[in-house]
């Protein structure tokens, strides 16, 4: 992930001071450990400012609005409890060359600071630090004793000190070439190396992507550039200054992630003179967008990772134990298969009395209906009437094992077919494509949460009120077809969104997700409609690898949810079946998209 380096935090205060000053502060918000959002409103509208201290995306840029859900962090409390109605009237760096903004807030503009809120984006050190104007830390984002750091420790009540200053070499538009280019090739290296570690303000992802403006190659040695090489990327370094100087950026996404500098190409532009900054283009994001854009799709996809790891662990684990079960359940059932077996031996021994005799170990005996011969093993020890008796016992007590174990069966099996149900929907979100991939992730964690399958106690709730967004495809004759994307949308998909008129379709016996056809009254789907919507429902099924996979459809009034069932599941009646084709659905995809 691309760090913010000081060239990007210099791009993002710039724009944020020219919209965002003076602005009421009306609310505060943390959304995550890392991450506190800003609510202002200004003369032309209201707005959320994100400071992040996470340890590989810290920034501060305008987001998103936050979530509807509660906000139990403390230190957005003690933010709000000492922040809000004051004016935000400065956002500047505390020095040159210096990755800290200090975020300055008064009673109202004009008059002097009340509190400074310090935003440090460095990397692993980042953090977000109150103090009041006495200079002592009132609150941050996490706290760094003394034994954590010798060198700068951070805790409340103590004096807020900068972090330790830089070394390196300062660059400046006065610096000559000559001067700029001895002290990169002092020491012969790399040219990315030498161009990193001689000046301040440097990043990796800059200086890879003015050494390639340069057409030149990051690997190669500084010994093997000739003077025109040297005169191209002094160029290109002079064009950074300048547009650091006069506040010029032009943010753009790249390859490797995004840029704020339009690099000119090398032709377009004479030996000798400083190329001029790139006119601002209306139709390129601001830094703003491409910074909230980039960060919160990055750390979604590591989110979406994580979660969709633990999710699938826990659910192999879970059903790996409710098979066992099973199994077990199974054989016991097996075993009490032969209780009625017992009882016709016994009652065939309590006919035959007259033929055992002291001693026997086992007794042919002609069966009751088809006189052939049942060998029937004795006690030696036991009489016929006691080894009749010991088969009766037998028989009562394999009779009331099938009694108790039956219904145990049928219940973990109803739970094996729940979290199949689950497992589906996880099997679906293979990589992660947007923020609704997060969402029905959270919402399939919140539902094992709510099962008791999950614990996890510091869980905070998703948004009740965030909007559904089901799967949704248009069939060859333009109706809408839409796929549930967890239990939760199946349920909602169901018993909620579908009418009188539309139709239901789920694999047959096989876990999958609900699929809705939706028609207007009067009108009818045909043949290629129905079998698109099977195709579709096959390919969001556990049978999305076969060829041909049975699936049902009914109308929604046919479809009932049993008392006490588990999210997702439902029985179904006056269903009729449809051979689904789930290998087609890449294709239809493509169908459905050109129609929409």
């Amino acid at each position: 992930m691309q760090p913010v380096d000081f060239t990007t935090l210099t791009a993002a205060c710039s724009e944020l001071r020219a919209q965002w000053l003076p602005a009421r502060l009306e609310q505060v918000y943390q959304r995550d450990r890392f991450t506190v959002s800003l609510a202002l409103r200004t003369m032309k509208g209201r707005g959320w400012i994100d400071l992040s201290w996470h340890p590989v995306a810290a920034r501060i840029c305008v987001g998103d609005p936050p979530p509807r859900i509660p906000d139990t962090f403390t230190f957005s409390e003690q933010l709000r409890h000492q922040l809000s109605g004051l004016a935000l009237v400065s956002i500047a760096p505390v020095s040159s060359w210096e990755r800290v903004i200090d975020l300055q807030f008064a009673k109202r503009p004009g008059e002097p600071a009340l509190w400074h809120l310090y935003a440090e984006i460095m990397g692993k050190y980042s953090n977000v630090i109150l103090t009041a104007q006495d200079n002592l830390v009132v609150t941050c984002a996490h706290q760094v004793s003394a034994k954590q750091s010798t060198v700068r420790p951070i805790q409340t009540g103590q004096p807020y000190e900068m972090p330790p200053s830089l070394t390196d070499a300062v660059p400046s538009l006065s610096e000559s070439q000559n001067r700029w280019q001895s002290r990169i090739s002092l020491v012969p290296g790399q040219l990315k190396g030498n161009l990193l570690k001689n000046y301040r303000g440097m990043s990796k992802a800059l200086v890879l992507s003015m050494i390639r403006s340069a057409s030149l190659d990051p690997e190669q040695s500084t010994d093997s550039l000739n003077p025109d090489e040297w005169q191209q990327l002094f160029q290109r370094w002079l064009y950074w200054l300048q547009c650091l100087e006069n506040s010029k950026f032009h943010p753009s996404f790249t390859p490797e992630g995004y840029t704020v500098i339009d690099w000119p190409a090398p032709e377009n532009h004479n030996v000798g003179a400083v190329p001029p900054c790139p006119p601002s283009d209306s139709s390129i994001s601001s830094v703003q967008e491409i910074l909230n854009s980039y960060y919160t799709g990055e750390i979604n996809q590591e989110v979406f990772a994580q979660l969709r790891h633990q999710l699938t662990q826990k659910l192999n684990n879970v059903l790996a134990k409710l098979r066992l079960k099973a199994n077990t359940f199974k054989e016991r059932l097996q075993q009490s298969a032969d209780a009625d077996t017992h009882k016709s031996q016994a009652d065939l021994l309590m006919a035959n009395l007259q033929h055992w005799e002291p001693g026997m170990k086992s007794i042919s005996l002609p069966d009751f209906e088809t006189e052939k011969p049942v060998i029937i093993a004795l006690n030696p020890e036991k009489n016929a009437v006691q080894n009749a008796q010991a088969l009766y016992k037998k028989h009562q007590k394999l009779k009331r094992a099938r009694i108790a174990v039956e219904p145990l069966l049928a219940a973990v099996q109803e739970e094996i077919d729940y979290l199949e149900q689950v497992e589906v929907a996880l099997s679906v979100l293979e990589t992660y494509r947007n923020t609704q991939d997060l969402q029905t992730l959270a919402e399939i964690r919140e539902e094992l949460i709510q099962q008791k399958y999950l614990d996890v106690p510091d869980y905070r709730s998703t948004d009740k009120n965030a909007a559904i967004e089901f799967h949704r495809y248009q069939t060859p004759s333009g109706f809408e077809l839409l796929i549930g994307r967890n239990n939760r949308q199946n349920d909602q998909l169901t018993f909620r969104t579908a009418n009188d008129y539309d139709l239901w379709f789920h694999t047959l016996e096989i876990p999958g997700s609900h699929a809705l056809l939706r028609l207007k009254p009067g009108t009818v789907a045909e043949e290629t409609d129905l079998q698109f919507a099977a195709d579709m429902t096959a390919y969001y099924s556990r049978a999305r690898h076969s060829e041909q996979v049975p699936v049902v459809y009914t109308e929604p009034k046919y479809v009932y949810k049993p008392k006490g069932a588990k999210p997702g599941m439902v029985v179904y009646k006056q269903e009729r079946i449809v051979w689904g084709r789930p290998q087609q659905a890449p294709a239809l995809f493509i169908q459905s998209e050109q129609k929409g």
